[in-house]
Order: C-alpha cells, then sequence, then structure tokens
C-alpha cells in the first residue's frame, strides 16, 4: 500500500467505519511509513478535541429562518397533475368537446331541409312542408329536420322534429315517442344518443 491509498483508510479508520483487510493493510502500512504514522496521530489528536467540544446550542428559531430564506415553492398546475394521472379521461374531454363544437358548427350552418326515414314513399314534400297524409302509414320512425312537418296519417315509429314545427291533426296517429327539438344543446345531446346508437347496434 502507498501513502497515497493510506489517506483515505485513515479517515475512515477514525471514523470507526474501517474493517477487515483492509484495517489490517492500514496498520502494516503505519508501522513501516513514519509520514503516514505521523499524520495518523496528529489527525487522531484533531478527531479527540472536537469530540470534547461542548454540544453546539441551536437557536429555536433557526428552522424558521433557514425557511423563510428559502425561495417559494412554485404552486403546482392541479389540472397538469390531473391529466398526467388520467391520460385516458383528458383524451375523451377533448373528444367531447370536438364533438360539441362541430355539433354546434352544424347546428348554426345547416339550413336545409333533412327528411329521414325507413319508408318515405308515403311523405309528400313540398317547398319547406312534409306532410303524412290522412290514410297514409309511415312504417319506422321518422325525422324532419329544419322544415313544417304535418302528420294526417299515421307513423309507427318515433317522430323528431328538429329546428322545425310539428302540427298533429285529429286523425294522426303516432305509435312512438314525439321529440321537438329546438334548442342547438338540445339537439348536441339528440346528436350524442344518435351517435352512441350507432354502435349500440
Amino acid at each position: 500500500m502507498n501513502c497515497k491509498e493510506a489517506l483515505p483508510l485513515i479517515h475512515e479508520y477514525l471514523d470507526g467505519d474501517l474493517e477487515g483487510s483492509d484495517s489490517q493493510r492500514l496498520k502494516e502500512h503505519l508501522i513501516s511509513c513514519q509520514a503516514c504514522h505521523a499524520l495518523f496521530r496528529q489527525l487522531e489528536k484533531t478527531d479527540a478535541m472536537v469530540r470534547m467540544l461542548p454540544p453546539v446550542r441551536v437557536s429555536d428559531t433557526l428552522t424558521a429562518q433557514i425557511m423563510s430564506g428559502l425561495p417559494p415553492v412554485k404552486k403546482r398546475n392541479s389540472w397538469m397533475d390531473f391529466i398526467r394521472k388520467h391520460p385516458a379521461v383528458s383524451v375523451a374531454v377533448v373528444f367531447a368537446t370536438v364533438m360539441f363544437g362541430s355539433f354546434m358548427s352544424m347546428w348554426n350552418d345547416d339550413t336545409s331541409l333533412m327528411v329521414k326515414g325507413s319508408n318515405l314513399q308515403d311523405v309528400v314534400i313540398e317547398g319547406d312542408t312534409v306532410t303524412v297524409p290522412q290514410g297514409h302509414t309511415v312504417k319506422g320512425d321518422l325525422v324532419v329536420q329544419r322544415g313544417k312537418l304535418k302528420v294526417e296519417g299515421e307513423v309507427t315509429g318515433n317522430l323528431t322534429v328538429i329546428d322545425g314545427s310539428l302540427n298533429l291533426a285529429s286523425t294522426a296517429h303516432i305509435s312512438g315517442h314525439v321529440t321537438q327539438v329546438n334548442e342547438a344543446l338540445s339537439w348536441v345531446w339528440y346528436k350524442i344518443g344518435e351517435f352512441v346508437g350507432m354502435f349500440s347496434h
């Protein structure tokens, strides 16, 4: 062992951390090397003097003084933490927002008449007026958007009027539900229900 290797081992020995073969090797080196032996004795005396010093009493306000000197902790954004922890929910919210925006845009932009149903041969369309004549039957659902619907005959399914008017004659017979959607928000819910219905079939 040379002197360069001995120095860190001396510190470990004085700290009580040196064991086994390293301790034996250090002892052998200190016996053979006068310079390291003298340094060891000097460090041993210094260590003993430090241990004899009375314990330093710390002020009760020291912790508060140190803490007040530290820079303020930046507030963490709880929304960002939530997004990092729940990415699937975040994607769903973004998707719903985009869908909501597109539905609102469609509500404002679309001004043309739309008639939808599986059986429309018994429906009469004149301008923006859709009529189910008396004595005629529309089998299944009937949806009319941006128009006036007059029902004098029969509809065996659900009847939906979106952003339009509905006139039911005394001879009219509707087997399903009658729904009128005249507000953008109600229409968005209708479209979401329609969208979900596409996947459930």
